[in-house]
């Protein structure tokens, strides 16, 4: 092939439209790699943000994980909960938000660089939006409870109200949180029973465990006992339950006596408080008053009692004159005698007109004349 033949054939062949390829290609190409970067960088702050969180830092280099100024090891000492339990849940929570972001950037993002793909490739994308449109009020109105729990979960989440192994009390649901999540919670009462409740439904959530709790309790002490003396049993039941070393890592601090609650003719009633760790006042509660039972036994003291006084009423007697009456009575019904007895009744009522007349006849006196 000489040079003259390969230079007919190249002017020969045809031309590449280098304008095309720079039009509706070259755009379509850098929406798609923006998308791709946009959503890489978005996941990266997302990510960037959650581990903050985690570990309580919101950004900070100055106060890292291990710091004395961190908000880990400022609620671990305001709360006495290990910095390692308080670090799992923010990681826990943290988790969850992060996840929850990053598959909402995905897919705004994916869908605006479609729409934008479709525009540059000459679609008419004015119906999708009209129909997405649609599909939206449709949602709207079907689909709103769905979103509302998801937004409630959302800023439970967010807010941190409580988390797995928390008990909460939410209405109706009382219980430990097994399962948490975006849409339900899943809370095991008492009794064993699994609620499922959406989180849409929930007004109001009491935690009873989240930072640190308190065991309230109402002990009734006999008027013979001195506040003084149940002070010094305090003192005694508070050594005993430090021989425990489950109920004395419970306790965050030692026994407050609020004082007399109420009164009645009986007893009165004192209320004593204990602070512990989440989750652990009732263990403590019943330590609390087992030691105390067995302290009022080594001091000799009794626990009150609400002293009733109960009232009862006999059966009236009976005419017992009649003998064949007595030995039949277990197949024939008692007659009531009809003169009543007065004794058994209290004070005599008033005589009849029958009994005046019979003792006016008695004593001689005329009822027609009233001649003697």
């Amino acid at each position: 092939m000489t040079l003259q033949t390969l230079n007919s054939d190249l002017l020969s062949a045809p031309k590449l439209d280098w304008d095309f390829l720079l039009d509706a290609p070259l755009r379509i190409l850098i929406i798609i790699v923006g998308a791709i970067v946009l959503n890489i960088v978005m996941r990266l702050v997302i990510r960037r943000f959650s581990t903050a969180v985690a570990k309580g830092t919101v950004g900070s280099a100055k106060s890292g994980e291990n710091s004395k100024f961190s908000s880990t090891t400022a609620e671990s000492q305001r709360t006495g909960i290990e910095p390692t339990v308080i670090r799992e849940r923010r990681a826990q929570r943290a988790k969850t938000v992060g996840r929850m972001l990053s598959s909402v950037a995905t897919i705004i993002i994916s869908v605006i660089a479609v729409l934008m793909v479709l525009d540059q490739m000459n679609f008419n994308i004015a119906p999708i939006l009209a129909s997405a449109g649609i599909v939206g009020v449709a949602l709207a109105f079907g689909a709103q409870e769905l979103v509302k729990d998801y937004l409630s979960g959302f800023f439970m989440v967010i807010e941190d109200q409580y988390g797995i192994g928390d008990t909460v009390d939410v209405g109706e649901a009382v219980g430990e949180v097994e399962d948490f999540g975006l849409r339900k919670t899943a809370i095991r009462d008492l009794t064993g029973t699994l609620w499922h409740v959406r989180n849409g439904e929930i007004m109001r959530v009491g935690n009873l465990s989240q930072g640190w709790a308190r065991a309230v309790l109402e002990i009734p002490v006999n008027y013979t006992t001195s506040m003084d003396t149940y002070r010094e049993i305090t003192e005694d039941v508070t050594a005993a339950m430090a021989k425990d070393t489950d109920v004395a890592s419970a306790m965050l601090e030692i026994p407050e006596i609020a004082g007399v609650q109420s009164i009645s003719a009986e007893y009165r009633v004192i209320r004593t408080m204990i602070k512990t760790k989440p989750n652990l006042q009732w263990m403590v509660e019943r330590a609390f008053r087992a030691e105390l039972t067995n302290e009022f036994d080594r001091r000799g003291i009794q626990v009150p009692i609400v002293q009733e006084t109960v009232l009862r009423t006999l059966p009236r007697s009976t005419d017992s004159s009649d003998s064949s009456a007595d030995s039949n009575a277990d197949e024939q019904p008692r007659t009531t005698p009809t003169t009543p007895r007065y004794a058994d009744r209290g004070p005599s009522p008033l005589p009849s007109d029958d009994e005046i007349r019979s003792t006016t006849d008695d004593s001689g006196t005329n009822s027609a004349d009233g001649e003697s």
